[in-house]
This record gives C-alpha cells, structure tokens and sequence, in this order.
C-alpha cells in the first residue's frame, strides 16, 4: 500500500478566503515539516544510546562460523563459497534494535518470544515450501530460537549466516538432483498429485523423503510446460536453464543480501510495514518512489523462485493496462512484440527489474500468473509500452450511468478515484492550478451537478491510498468542516485532522464504492463519510492499513562507518559473494518504520479491520486470506476516545436496513448477482486447492475449468480482455459490482423521494 502521510500537527489556523491551493500546500509543508523534526531529533536522542549500539564484543565471525559449519555440517575447512557478516552490519544490527525497541509505536520488547518468530520467519523466507532443509538440520538449528534476541542486541550474525549457508549448499546440492531427474522424460499417466503448498507439512525426515518431494515437483514443473506446448527437449532445455541461473542467482548472492534477508525477517516479526533497505536496495526504493526511471509503474519483490508484484502504481502503464493486479508473479519478459519471452523463474530481483526496464516508448512484454488463479493458473501474456508515471493517467475521472429504477429514468454521476494524490512540485512553485484529489473531484461533482444528476457514486475500489492531506480535503467537499481523522503518535499523543473549509460543494446524494484493496487514505475518506453518516458506504470491507510509516537514513548514526571485514576471508563473487574492500566507506541503508497510527472520529481504529460497508457485497477475498489481517505480525485493531464531531444524518439506519433488505433480495433474484455469487463460490475453492493432478488428461481438464472461471471473473469485475490485450475494453454497463451499488444509491434516492 502507499505510505500515508503522518498528521502530527493538526491543520495550521485557516485565514478566511485563504485559496484552497495555498491551504493545501500549507498542510503538505506542515506534515513535511514534522517528519523532517522527527527524523532530526532522532539522532540526538539515539546519541545517549550510541554506547549500547556497539557490540558488546566483536566476534571473529570468520572462525566462528566456519567451526559451526565444520563441526555441526560437515563443511570443508576451505572457507571458499561460504558467505560471511562483517562488523559494520554487527553494528547496524544493534542499532536498528535499538531504534525499534525506542521509537517503534508497537514498542515490543525484544525477548524470547520474539525471538521464536524472527526464527520461523527466517526459515521461513529461505525455505518456504520445505524443499531445502531436513528435519534433522531444523532440530539443529533449534538451539538458536530463543537466542536471537540477544544475538541481535549483541551483534552477533553468526547464527544468521550459519543458517544461510547451510541453506546454500543444499540448494546446490539439489540442482545437481533435478539434472538427474530430467535423464528422462516423465511418465504423465500415473494418477499421482503434488501439493503445491507444503507450508504446513512437516519437514523431510530424510533425503529419500526429500527426493520424492523433488520428483514431484519438478514433474509439476515439466507438465506445465508439456500442457503450454513445448516437447520433451525444449521442456529439458527450459528445466536446467531455469535451475542454472536459479544457482547463480544464488553464488551472486552477497553478505549484505543476507544481511537484509535476516534484518527483515527482524523488523516483519514486529510489523509488517517495517522494512529495513540496504544501500542497494535503499536506492532501489528511492527510485520506485521518485518514480524517475521508465518501466511498467510497478514495484516489484521476490517470492521464493518468482518476482511478485508488490504494488500497482496508479498512473503507469501497468495500472493502465487493467489487466496486472497486486500478488500477481511475473514468470516471463520479453522484449518488444515479436521478442523471445524469457523465462525469469528463479532470477535475481535486479536481474528482472534490469529487464522490465527500458527506452521511454518501448515495448514489453510479460508472462503472468495472476494472483486469483490458483495453483492451476494459466500464464497470460500483457504487452505494455514503458513509460514514466503521468499523474494525468491517475486522476480522477468522471462518467454518467443512466438506469431506470421502478420504471423511473435516473442519471447517477460516477466518479473513479485510483489514488489519493497531490502534485507537489507544482504547488510548490505557485502554480494555482495544480492537480491534487480534492480539485480534480471538485471540477467534476460541478460538471456533474450541471448534468443534473441524482446522485453520486465515489469509486474507491483498488484505491491504496495517498496523501493524508487530500483525504481530509476531499471529506470537506462532503461536509461542513470538522474532525475528519485522529492520529496516534509513537508517545501516545493524539492529533486531530480536520477539515477547516465551511463550504459544501455536493450535498446530494452519495455512495461510496469499496472493495477488499481500498486501504489507508481511502478508509479514513470512507470512515469519516460513514461516520458523518453524510453518505452509504457499499461493497466490500477494506484493506485495513491503519498505519504511518518514516523513512531514516541510518548513516545518521553511523556517519562514515568504514567497512571492518577480516582479511583473511576476503573473497571475490564468484566464490560466494563475501563482501570486500576492508576500510571502504560502509552505506548501511535505511529503515522504514511504523510510527503512528490512524482512528476514526468515532474512535475506531481503522488498522486490520478496516472499514464495513453499509451494505456488504459478496466478496471472493476474505479477511483472512487478504488484507492487513493476513498479516501475522499486524498491529492489532483498537479504540480511543471519540472526537467531537456533529452527525449530519443524511442516512438513517433505518435506510440502511431498507437499502440491505432490497439488496438481499437481488442477491436471491438478481441473474448477475446469482451468477457473481456462484463463481465466487467456485472461485474461492479453486484457490484454496493447492493440490494439482500429475496426469496428463486430468491436468488439462482442471486448466480449462479455471480459465473459464477466470474469464467469468472478468466479466464481472468489468474488465474485458484477451492475451495480449494491452488496455482492456471497460464499460460501465458491464461492472456487476458497479451496477449493484448504483441499484443500492437509487433504492437509496428513491426512498427519500417517496
């Protein structure tokens, strides 16, 4: 989700007539300003810590690691190949302890407790699916759970980097089996299954158990490729290229990837919105955040052997193309559209990125398995030119539904809102008519007044999020000013946001469309609307992002750290990747931490439960499964005391059981919704099915089952679209969802005419 602006100040006084523009630039500099005072106390305060942040004892990990590893392992004496911490990232490990222990809202206190879920998670970010280690090295590594708190207040890496280098020499180790495997061609008419999902199996007993679990997958893996059309050679081809570069990606893994991999492991145990960036993938962010760099508008993570989507940026092409969604993983690239699609199954991050990337104007293409389609996906191929983000392409947009309800013709205003934005730089310069959420809309519910129509419908669905600022904002057009959002800070001061400006620019009807990926800056909107009751909130429950995150540069604290490895292990890449350069200036990164946390003015918090629709759709997401609350390490769901705030009343909850009455009733009646209903049913079992057939002919029949349900998904959600298709057809008329609330609105209007 986009990180939402901290609000720490309340809104400065607002001078009568003060222009809106200057208003807004105002709080933008306001919220600036915060962060910049809390980033720059921060190093004052962490100085009177600065003793505690030095390993209490450097550890010679070059003799330490490789006598765990000889001894418990049975590794060779030769340090070759092994990959080894440094002092430097002893230090920053303390450091970063320090500062989430001080200054982190949740403020958990490192102890053994957290120590068993930094072990978990740190298992679990290298071996997921339990292919890699036995139960025996698990039992090994067991005498470590309940130490890593200490280890990590001390600075001692070594357990981290036992684990990982183990963790290397099996995944070597089981290449060389999968070359075996592919010797021959595998038999496809033994009815036999694979699971796709071993999460929650136990851990191989031994390496024949172990072996079978490879057979499995990679005939898995060979059938995919047999189904998609390629022989038994260019399946063998495809196999060990995959693996090969699966085993470079891993002898170019360096000390500092390691680092991160642990350190995050860390910082997620106590909040999933916490991350710590090394310099390299410091800068990274930084480039997904200026979003200066010509690509597809996504950011990009890794998940296990694939890349995954983390994010759809509003406004690039990606999001333009309607087709690519979050969790969606990129398994294919190719390059212009007649290119080889190139398998990047198993690459390296920066090896992808390298490929999606490219000249302004060109063509890229990618293979796809789309989040929703279970472990029968089919890949589907996206063609897209790269471009920069235009903030044009993510503003908000304006269209007219006209429907007939009780043989009465209506005109219902529709206005689609994909982010929470504000350009920034144009306000800077003075420019009076910069874009931001608040203008954009404001034009367009005055265009549509002069359209006259009944009512309006806010599309919120998809939204992640934004600024905090044009949240507030865009609530006032709505209200007569007021409190709009509370904000909790680290120290368990309370600040109010409110809106200042009297005026209301629309006070007709109004519906506000959700669904299950509408988060943060969206929810305090759709909060403050319910809350007001000013308008109905319909479709599903939200995302549940209730929190703030700050970036820190930690080379505030480490100023001109110079890198300490030991001499002796210094190594070149291709012997592993140990970092070198003894005495080189050492970057260590930045953390990203959560800091505060948003309420509603009713007191609610808006964290993991987000906001509940007035009228709920049927929903194919579930809490549990998307979401903040999928989310293991989550800030939980709270109250505090409500603000001030005066009820406008504009719906009753006597409307509200009127409007879910008729509603219910449609979902009996209603063909578009019995059908939605259905494939939601079907949908969701298809998901949850991680176990996939082995044979040739039962195979087929389950791709062909979920291609139908994906092309039925799609209809539904009112996206259109073939492989290929670079902007999907979409049409209002075709958006089961859309239409439903626009028929909810008009029971709505139709109720208060009479």
């Amino acid at each position: 989700m986009l990180a939402t602006h901290s609000f720490n100040a309340g809104n400065p006084f607002r001078i009568k007539n003060m222009p809106p523009y200057i208003f807004g630039l105002i709080i933008e500099k306001s919220l600036i300003m915060i962060k910049k005072m809390f980033l720059s106390l921060l190093p004052l305060i962490i100085l009177s810590h600065l003793v505690a942040c030095e390993p209490e004892a450097k550890y010679n990990f070059t003799e330490e690691l490789t006598t765990v590893l000889v001894e418990d392992n049975g590794f060779a004496k030769d340090t070759t190949g092994i990959v080894m911490p440094n002092q430097s990232q002893a230090k920053v490990q303390v450091l970063v302890s320090e500062i989430l222990s001080q200054f982190h809202y949740r403020k958990v206190p490192l102890n053994d407790s957290l120590s068993s879920v930094i072990f978990d998670s740190y298992l679990e970010s290298l071996d997921n699916n339990k292919v890699y280690f036995l139960a025996s090295e698990i039992k090994e590594f067991e005498k470590y759970r309940n130490e890593l708190d200490e280890d990590l207040k001390r600075g001692n890496l070594v357990p981290a980097f036992h684990i990982y280098n183990v963790f290397k020499r099996n995944f070597k180790e089981r290449n060389k089996y999968v070359s075996k495997l592919l010797e021959k061609e595998f038999d496809y008419t033994r009815d036999e299954t694979y699971d796709t999902d071993r999460t929650n199996e136990a851990w191989p007993a031994n390496k024949k158990e172990l072996n079978e679990q490879w057979r499995l997958l990679i005939k898995n893996q060979a059938l995919n490729l047999k189904v998609s059309g390629k022989s038994w050679e260019e399946t063998v081809k495809t196999l060990k290229d995959r693996y090969k570069n699966l085993e470079k990606s891993i002898d170019q893994y360096t000390s500092e990837e390691v680092f991160q991999l642990f350190m995050n492991s860390f910082v997620t145990a106590v909040d999933p919105h916490t991350t710590y960036f090394s310099q390299v993938a410091s800068e990274n962010f930084k480039i997904d955040m200026s979003r200066s760099l010509e690509g597809i508008g996504a950011q990009l993570g890794s998940d296990n052997d694939y890349t995954r989507i983390s994010e759809i940026i509003a406004g690039g092409p990606a999001f333009k193309s309607g087709v690519l969604k979050k969790d969606d993983r990129i398994i294919g690239v190719a390059q212009g559209k007649e290119g080889e699609m190139v398998d990047v199954i198993g690459w390296r991050l920066p090896d992808v990125v390298k490929l999606i990337r490219g000249a302004k104007g060109t063509v890229v293409r990618l293979s796809v398995l789309e989040s929703e389609g279970g472990a029968n996906a089919m890949p589907i191929e996206v063609e897209m030119v790269r471009d920069k983000i235009n903030l044009a392409d993510a503003a908000a947009k304006s269209e007219v539904l006209e429907m007939e309800h009780n043989d009465k013709a209506y005109r219902l205003g529709v206005i689609t809102l994909p982010t929470f934005y504000m350009d920034f730089d144009a306000a800077q310069r003075g420019d009076e008519n910069y874009n931001s959420t608040t203008r954009d809309v404001k034009k367009l519910v005055l265009a549509l007044k002069k359209e006259n129509v009944d009512g309006i419908i806010l599309d919120l669905r998809f939204n992640g999020g934004g600024s905090l600022t044009e949240a507030i904002d865009l609530t006032g057009l709505f209200i007569p000013g007021g409190p709009v959002v509370q904000v909790k800070n680290t120290n368990g001061s309370i600040d109010v946001g409110k809106d200042e400006d009297p005026e209301v620019v629309y006070d007709g009807p109004l519906a506000v469309l959700t669904n299950r990926f509408s988060a943060s800056a969206s929810e305090i909107f759709a909060g403050a609307i319910q809350d007001y009751k000013r308008g109905i909130i319909i479709g599903e429950q939200t995302f549940g992002k209730g929190t703030v995150q700050n970036l820190i540069d930690l080379d505030r604290f480490l100023p001109d750290e110079k890198r300490t490895n030991n001499k002796s292990i210094a190594s070149s890449k291709k012997n592993g990747g140990v970092q070198v350069g003894d005495g080189e200036i050492y970057k260590p990164g930045q953390l990203k931490m959560t800091i505060a946390k948003f309420y509603r003015i009713n007191g609610s918090s808006t964290q993991h439960r987000g906001v509940t629709p007035d009228v709920e759709f049927p929903s194919a997401f579930s809490a549990e499964e998307f979401g903040e609350s999928a989310q293991k390490s989550a800030l939980p769901w709270d109250q505090i005391k409500p603000t001030k705030f005066n009820v406008i009343g504009q719906v009753s909850d006597q409307e509200i059981s009127e409007l879910e009455r008729k509603h219910k009733e449609r979902l009996r009646t209603d063909p578009a919704l019995v059908d939605l209903i259905n494939d939601n049913k079907e949908f969701i079992k298809l998901r949850n099915e991680t176990e996939v057939s082995l044979k040739e002919s039962t195979r087929i029949q389950e791709r062909e089952e979920a291609e139908k349900l994906r092309a039925a998904r799609a209809k539904l959600s009112g996206t259109i679209g073939t492989e290929g298709t670079s902007v999907p057809e979409k049409k209002v008329n075709k958006d089961t969802y859309l239409q439903e609330g626009a028929k909810v609105l008009l029971d709505l209007i139709a109720g208060n005419i009479g």
